[in-house]
């Protein structure tokens, strides 16, 4: 019987809020993934969930069986599995950034998420997550939203950096989140996470296949065949402008 190993480290808020609501949001979301969409059909999956610390976790037994599937960056380097290297390029965010630089982007601060899912088959764009907040510190799951609507303008360039970036680091098959913000009317790149991080917990409900069950997907080369999002749900439209930024509700009928 294989097992599941949901790696989190409660320590490590780099990822997830201070309040422990949407790592047990995400973990839950997870495991209903993985008995929805078991990786062979002629065999059952027991799911263990371990919050460890990083030195904790390099003793912990692993069989060659177990599917390793961290939610966090917060790993030690003896921990082997399919997504080693892009983890440690994702935890380094200094040199992700200068990596970015180096392909033509800008970087900086950004308060918004491009969903990536990465299948073997080829790359699909999920609609952008935002915040409440506005910009200001992310505090709780209720902040985040999904869909937030891009011009077209900006999707085309967010979906051209993705795929750019990803080549270059021979990303393998996941759940992506871009993290980006505005610079007047320039994207810029903040960061790379490679697993559904706290704002994934938006596409829950809004989007089907979720943004955990994509991960799991991924993972075990499962199929993916589109992704939509729910015709009662609230889109939110963002037009970046030259010296502030708009956010404005639209019902689903407003969106182009």
């Amino acid at each position: 019987m294989a097992r599941v190993l949901i790696l989190v480290d409660a320590a490590d808020q780099q990822e997830w809020v201070e309040t422990s609501i949407e790592l047990v949001q995400g973990i839950a979301a997870l495991k209903q993934a993985i008995a929805t969409f078991p990786p062979d059909l002629s065999s059952s999956v027991r799911v263990t969930v371990e919050t460890l610390s990083a030195a904790s976790l390099q003793n912990f037994p692993l069989g060659q069986a177990d599917w390793i599937c961290p939610l966090t960056l917060n790993l030690p380097d003896s921990v082997t599995f399919a997504g080693r290297e892009i983890y440690r390029a994702c935890r380094n965010i200094s040199d992700m950034r200068r990596h970015v630089e180096q392909l033509g982007y800008s970087t900086g601060v950004g308060q918004f998420w491009l969903p990536i899912v990465l299948t073997a088959k080829g790359t699909l764009y999920a609609e952008a997550i935002g915040t409440e907040s506005g910009g200001a510190e992310v505090t709780s799951s209720s902040a985040f939203f999904q869909p937030l609507h891009l011009s077209d303008r900006w999707r085309q360039s967010l979906y051209r950096l993705g795929q750019r970036l990803l080549q270059s680091l021979s990303a393998p098959p996941a759940t992506y989140l871009l993290q980006f913000g505005f610079r007047g009317e320039a994207i810029c790149f903040d960061r790379l996470l490679p697993f559904p991080a706290a704002p994934a917990i938006a596409s829950l409900g809004v989007q089907s296949p979720d943004l955990f069950a994509c991960h799991w997907l991924c993972l075990t080369n499962q199929p993916i065949l589109d992704l939509t999002i729910l015709s009662n749900a609230a889109h939110r439209v963002y037009e970046p402008e030259s010296e502030a930024a708009k956010l404005a509700w639209n019902s689903c009928n407003s969106v182009d």
